[in-house]
């Protein structure tokens, strides 16, 4: 861990409904993720990571207070991160560092009556004092735009319409908040992508999409016909898009390294949650099952931590904060602690201490979409199996 003479820089990338599972790294041998197949081989590969929340609004608000939901405000799908809500920008900021935002933030207040998909959503404006604490702040709301999307923020003004794939444009304004900034303070940039969200069948970079019946499905995708045909002909677009956010974030680590950067910077690649994509006889997130909870989550510090390893310590997305910060400052007392709250894992990664036993997990409310998981529920995750609570007293465990 770093002594505040050397602190280093850190970089979060966070995806949405990347399954863990889904990468060349992993075995998966759809996927074609050359960038990040390199990055597993010089970082800590935390193989048994899992999301507090398989949903995206919930496991974002998580991961930024180091609190779950709802005791960090956030219950019900439409509500905002409270205005008084203490973040790792916040945390970071305040013992010097730099603090950028760029991408989907999808914490503000929404019109629940207007379409998830599309403009009205891309085109909300989060005001400075509600985008977390964040100094330097560039993105979007929300709308799940994959291509051509509107973006705003500190040095974009209101929104505007800014051509190409977002995953590219997101980096590409995180690359030249990085050559221009004339500050020799460290930094913490978050960079929240929505792919590989649907929609699927979305142009993913110019990257041409598998013939779907080119495609493997999991042992664990239903025998009947028509789940088995969804599954194939959205896992096509699904990789389409893991492969052009590779090359994405591939840029960025280019960008890290040539710039001088990369040996003092401490960077994460992690997805909010997974997508079940036909297991069980299941589609999209929410469940309590294996693929839509347990998430990528790779971390490379060259100057900081030991060699690359496979690490199969039980670590959430809850946590990740936490243990940044105590990587970084030796310290993780900025965020709250105590019950529902992450835990500094630093000493664990590490390989001074012990990881936990068990993590928390729930869905503390159902978003109201098609084909997500229909029931609330809490669960502790064990490396062993999960056990299950489900809203109305009913308790089962899911073997792994």
């Amino acid at each position: 861990m770093s002594d505040l003479g050397e602190r280093p820089n850190v970089v979060v990338v966070m995806t949405t409904q990347w399954r863990a599972q889904s990468t060349g790294y992993a075995g998966d041998g759809n996927a074609v993720t050359p960038h990040l197949d390199a990055l597993a081989e010089e970082a800590i590969d935390f193989c048994q990571a899992v999301t507090p929340h398989p949903f995206g609004v919930f496991a974002r608000a998580a991961f930024l207070t180091g609190t779950v939901c709802p005791q960090n405000g956030i219950r019900d799908y439409y509500d905002p991160l409270p205005e008084n809500a203490r973040t790792l920008a916040h945390c970071f900021g305040e013992r010097g560092y730099e603090t950028s935002f760029f991408g989907k933030w999808q914490l503000y207040e929404r019109d629940p009556g207007d379409p998830v998909v599309g403009e009205a959503h891309a085109k909300i404006e989060v005001p400075a004092d509600r985008r977390g604490g964040f100094s330097f702040w560039e993105g979007f709301e929300s709308g799940f735009l994959l291509n051509d999307g509107y973006y705003h923020g500190s040095n974009l003004g209101s929104p505007r319409q800014l051509r190409g794939y977002q995953s590219d444009v997101v980096v590409d304004r995180a690359v030249e908040f990085l050559d221009i900034r004339a500050s020799e303070t460290p930094f913490f940039a978050f960079l929240s992508l929505d792919a590989p969200h649907p929609p699927y069948a979305a142009d993913a970079a110019g990257i041409t999409a598998s013939a779907p019946d080119t495609v493997l499905l999991d042992e664990n995708v239903s025998e009947e016909d028509s789940i088995r045909s969804i599954a194939r002909a959205e896992l096509a677009g699904y990789y389409a898009h893991i492969e052009a956010t590779d090359r994405a974030i591939g840029r960025l680590i280019e960008r890290l390294k040539q710039s001088g950067d990369w040996e003092n910077t401490l960077f994460v690649f992690t997805s909010a949650h997974g997508d079940m994509h036909g297991s069980h006889g299941v589609f999209r997130k929410g469940w309590p099952y294996e693929e839509a909870v347990r998430v990528p989550l790779l971390i490379s510090w060259p100057n900081g931590l030991g060699k690359a390893r496979r690490d199969p310590m039980l670590m959430s997305l809850i946590d990740l904060g936490p243990s940044l910060l105590g990587l970084a400052l030796g310290t993780s007392s900025f965020l709250a602690e105590g019950e529902g709250h992450g835990k500094n894992l630093a000493w664990a990664i590490c390989l001074k201490a012990l990881g936990p036993n068990s993590q928390f997990l729930s869905m503390p409310s159902v978003p109201p979409f098609a084909k997500q998981c229909p029931y609330v529920w809490r669960g502790l995750r064990s490396i062993a199996k999960t056990s299950v609570k489900t809203a109305d007293g009913d308790s089962f465990e899911l073997d792994h």
